[in-house]
């Protein structure tokens, strides 16, 4: 499960939903890939978690100097608002 690339395993946890979602499996087949899908979801958040703690954004402060900071929501919003991708 390490090896597994992110997108790998989002795509693979897509799958795992949309066959739990029909419902036309066995019991013992629905729980193995529910026991699958929660390894895979762990993992995803791993990596995102990481991600995150690695991730930042260089910001003016009120001197205009510059600085490095955490990146928040709050940066997504404000960029939203400006009308920005």
């Amino acid at each position: 499960m390490a090896g597994v690339k992110f997108e790998q395993a989002m795509a693979r946890l897509e799958a795992i939903v949309g066959e739990l979602e029909k419902g036309d499996l066995p019991l013992d087949e629905s729980l193995k890939i529910f026991e699958e899908g929660i390894r895979l979801s762990k993992n995803c958040l791993k990596v995102l978690e990481e991600a995150e703690k690695k991730v930042e954004v260089l910001v003016q402060d009120k001197n205009g100097k510059k600085q490095l900071r955490a990146f928040t929501s709050e940066d997504l919003d404000l960029k939203d608002s400006r009308g920005e991708p």
